[in-house]
């Protein structure tokens, strides 16, 4: 998730260049930079590795001069944090720049492709993939486009008197048609080339992008907060279109293929703050309805039975020494120890795996002798907590342990502690109580259970295919829990409100997300709740139960457990325990027997329920907390990362 800002106009484009990416700063900030078009033709670039304010501190010296020009903060999700990473990026000859959110699924073909026909690349990215293809598609362009307004193109360059002539709509159009016909994955592209004169011109598919319309002035931003300050009529993009913002006249909006789109600009009514959110009163709550997105990117491009090797190269490792590993442990702390929990069941079920998952601060602590053949899979959103990294330092002593990272951020010091990192891709989460990142961390490790399990030959491709055909249809049912959750869970939270304790309950693969439930009502709401396995119910917890204890109960009716499961939540009502149950929809012997019920659709697969589940108790704690006036983004006594011990 990074930030985009374009502008074209009659105003200096720097300072507006500038204030939309502090705008945008929540959406990515591990480096920034901004492409200023002077009258002349030229596309002054300027890029730093760091946040906005490294960039504001460059530009002090002097914002490049022009009228018109395109930004973009990033949130690194190919190649590390680095002045050559940053964005803005240009082709070969530097004929054109652009700025790109999302991520390019077979950029590595294109790329090698690319270099075969004599393309140098600069940088790490996918984005840079997109500077060369469009390269090419410019040289298409007949000369005819400006000869017949007084131009000529020699040697590869635009030889003209007067840089306010403009190629058509049509001709950039063709341009992008034949680009984005090349491209698979998500994308918000903004670009500017020296051949299309003075305009601007954006591309969505999969990744916000909107248009700003002022008197004089246009703009396009990938996110509505850059362009507040400026103007508050915007008009929101649809996939697979294409914007053209040339100077003096309006934005006009086009299918990738060509076709005119007519859509009235609409007013905003939002303040600049609830605009970084979304329209969402809190940065969770936003969170919670990315958690879709965030496990669909983590999944982009891995998924497929021609990714595995490339996959597997992420962490280190080959199809060959995947089958040779003996034993999976899982190091975490938190809400990332219950996503290695998860991966437990994945590793044991799908690859025949021993596999174990530990908290950090306890592990690093006692007397275990990893043995040879151990992959240690270390689980953090920051790759900065403090005990995961000295438990995975411990463990690189141990001869014949091979480890890897499932992290976010990307150059934390976790990604150089391991033999190699899968980054999730859900971008910053500014919320204390870790959601999102939850949701990717679970898609990553969906994905390498399959991996080692086909490496390994404990599915076969048959079974491989039609469990990655389930795993990318999660991302689809979790937006119709949410969708359909929303006002139910609110009214169950208005009603539940001034509880003083809390019983989740879960068996198997739902255990885990009891305790992420507990932990997560606990976090932000500051009512205690226990997580527990069901089945260890009668060995203690049921002395708690009354009719003043509330149980929220995770039954899903593809639980493989389901009847055993309804045996002990009978053994809670008789004790007076009101049920909050999370159910399959349509389920009429749970309804019956639950005090009230969440219902999700089946998710086909025992296995993937956890992903449904978690999302109604994210979603319960949050309006929890949020009926209770608390500070739901910044918790009392917590931090995002735990950088000691």
């Amino acid at each position: 998730m990074c930030g985009i800002i374009g502008y074209i106009g009659r105003r200096q484009a720097g300072p507006i260049l500038l204030e939309g990416l502090k705008r945008l700063e929540y959406r990515g900030y591990d480096s920034a930079g901004v492409c200023v078009l002077s009258s002349n033709g030229n596309l002054s670039i300027v890029r730093v590795l760091g946040k906005i304010a490294k960039l504001e501190e460059r530009l002090k010296a002097g914002l490049p001069n022009g009228t018109a020009g395109l930004g973009h903060s990033r949130w690194a999700t190919h190649g590390r944090p680095s002045e050559e990473n940053a964005h803005p990026h240009t082709d070969c000859s530097g004929e054109l720049v652009l700025v790109h959110n999302g991520i390019i699924e077979n950029y590595l073909e294109l790329k090698e492709e690319l270099i075969r026909r004599g393309h140098v690349f600069r940088s790490e990215t996918d984005t840079e993939v997109l500077a060369h293809l469009f390269e090419e598609e410019l040289r298409r362009l007949q000369t005819s486009d400006f000869s017949a307004k007084g131009g000529s193109v020699s040697g590869g360059k635009l030889q003209t008197s007067d840089f306010r002539l403009q190629t058509s709509d049509k001709a950039v159009l063709a341009a992008v048609n034949r680009v984005t016909k090349k491209l698979r994955g998500a994308y918000a592209i903004v670009i500017a080339a020296k051949r299309w004169g003075r305009q601007i011109v954006g591309i969505r598919k999969d990744c916000p992008l909107v248009i700003g319309c002022a008197d004089g002035e246009s703009f396009l931003a990938s996110d509505v907060p850059a362009l507040l300050p400026f103007t508050k009529k915007v008009i929101f993009m649809n996939d697979n279109e294409a914007a053209v913002l040339r100077e003096g006249r309006a934005p006009r909006l086009y299918t990738t293929t060509g076709k005119p789109v007519h859509r009235a600009p609409q007013d905003v009514p939002w303040d600049p703050l609830m605009a970084e959110k979304g329209g969402f009163k809190h940065f969770m709550h936003k969170e919670i309805h990315e958690g879709p997105r965030s496990f669909e990117d983590t999944l982009r491009a891995r998924t497929y039975e021609e990714n595995l090797t490339s996959l597997l190269a992420e962490i280190g490792l080959t199809p060959q020494s995947a089958a040779d590993i003996s034993r999976i442990q899982f190091l975490a702390c938190g809400t990332a120890h219950h996503a290695g929990m998860v991966g437990e069941y994945l590793f044991e079920k799908w690859a025949g795996l021993a596999a174990k998952a530990d908290i950090a601060s306890e592990f690093r602590y006692s007397a275990r002798n990893l043995q040879p053949g151990t992959l240690v899979i270390a689980v953090s959103q920051s790759g900065e907590t403090a005990d995961t990294l000295a438990a995975v330092r411990m463990a690189k002593s141990c001869k014949g342990v091979l480890t890897a990272g499932i992290v976010n951020q990307i150059g934390s010091t976790l990604t150089r502690e391991t033999g190699g990192t899968l980054y999730t891709r859900c971008g910053p989460e500014i919320g204390v109580a870790s959601t999102k990142a939850y949701l990717a961390q679970l898609a990553a490790i969906y994905l390498l259970a399959l991996a080692f399990g086909k490496a390994r030959g404990s599915i076969s491709s048959r079974e491989f295919r039609s469990l990655t055909e389930e795993l990318l249809e999660l991302p689809h049912k979790l937006r119709v829990v949410l969708a359909g959750l929303e006002r139910p869970v609110t009214e169950l939270a208005r009603e539940f409100q001034d509880s003083k304790g809390f019983l989740y309950l879960g068996r198997h693969v739902l255990y885990p997300i009891a305790l992420e439930g507990a932990l997560k009502l606990k976090e932000i709401s500051y009512i205690h709740a226990e997580g527990y396995a069901a089945g260890e119910m009668k060995h203690g917890p049921i002395a708690l139960i009354d009719r003043e204890m509330p149980v929220f109960v995770f039954n899903p009716k593809g639980c493989g457990l389901y009847e055993k499961m309804r045996s002990n939540i009978e053994e809670a009502r008789a004790r007076g325990g009101r049920i909050l149950a999370v159910i399959t929809k349509g389920d009429a012997k749970m309804s019956r027997m639950a005090y009230r019920v969440m219902e999700i659709p089946s998710a086909s697969h025992e296995f993937f329920e956890p992903v449904l589940c978690v999302a109604a108790a994210q979603l319960f704690a949050y309006h929890m907390a949020n009926l209770k006036g608390l500070d739901v983004d910044q918790p009392r006594n917590l931090a995002k990362s735990v950088t000691v011990e």
